[in-house]
């Protein structure tokens, strides 16, 4: 249920903040080991709110494409899934409120905001992910949020490499988001969840993949300006094996095989961040 193939979509954002912040001469252990665990337990957190309420509102029915579902299947009931979304958001807030020291108190906000949006994505009279709000939660979740707190935590400051490198890594996670859309994109039509791909089409989530990937490295190069050279040119390596993914889900096309196309995304999101952290490093 924690979908655990899916959390270096909450590491590799920390992984990015801590490398801008390290390149910065403001890293420090402890704050970046408390970022980490608050961004994979919110992950989680999210997982298991999906989980439960895509159940309850029929979204995980027989004709599911993606991996297998807890509730869905069983091996979970509601009413032990709904203590593990409150214990796992407790200790996601314990983990945070470590981070008060260093960030100061307007963390609070930031948290109680991460909280409140992973309940507002599936739960609620206007669930957000049903309405193609989506891949814009991603980027704000997966990018600026993460890797400009952890640099703010850090650092104790903003600057525009912070946005630049938050935003490429929100753009990456998103390719994740877009596959699992563009595999689901039959079913989410049928039960009345309007994603991107549903309201766009089948073409357009081929062409969003793709183009996330590549609007990723190409904001990459705007580092070259501040001498960061490495940081600039190593995501370029990112792209072949991106592009090897994007054509392998445009053969596809549908089905449960797409599944192999969120492993490999995955992997490429791993990648993205090593050599943009190790770039950044350099």
């Amino acid at each position: 249920a924690a979908r655990p193939k899916t959390l270096t979509g909450a590491a590799v954002p920390v992984m990015l903040g801590c490398g801008l912040a390290a390149a910065d001469g403001g890293f420090v252990l402890l704050p970046a080991v408390l970022c980490l665990a608050f961004a994979l337990l919110m992950q989680i957190d999210a997982n298991l709110i999906n989980d439960l309420w895509d159940y309850l509102k029929g979204s995980d029915g027989e004709d599911r494409l993606g991996p297998e579902r807890a509730c869905a299947q069983g091996w979970i009931t509601p009413k032990s899934m709904r203590r593990g979304i409150a214990a796992t958001t407790l200790a996601a807030c314990a983990a945070g409120c470590g981070l008060i020291a260093y960030g100061g108190w307007w963390l609070i906000a930031v948290g109680a905001a991460c909280v409140l949006f992973a309940f507002l994505y599936t739960a609620g009279p206007y669930p957000l992910a049903y309405h193609g709000w989506g891949d814009m939660l991603v980027l704000l979740f997966f990018g600026f949020v993460p890797v400009g707190c952890t640099y703010y935590v850090l650092c104790g400051g903003w600057t525009w490499q912070v946005a630049v490198v938050a935003a490429a890594c929100g753009l990456v996670i998103d390719t994740l988001l877009m596959v699992n859309n563009y595999r689901d994109r039959e079913q989410d039509a049928r039960s009345g969840k309007r994603t991107l791909v549903v309201r766009l089409g089948e073409r357009a989530g081929q062409r969003l993949y793709l183009l996330s990937g590549f609007a990723a490295a190409a904001l990459c190069l705007g580092l070259w300006g501040d001498g960061r050279t490495w940081a600039a040119l190593l995501p370029l390596l990112y792209l072949p094996p991106h592009v090897a993914a994007w054509r392998r889900m445009v053969r596809i096309g549908r089905g449960r095989e797409l599944n192999a196309i969120l492993g490999a995304t995955s992997r490429n999101i791993l990648l993205f961040g090593l050599l943009l952290t190790l770039g950044l490093l350099l």
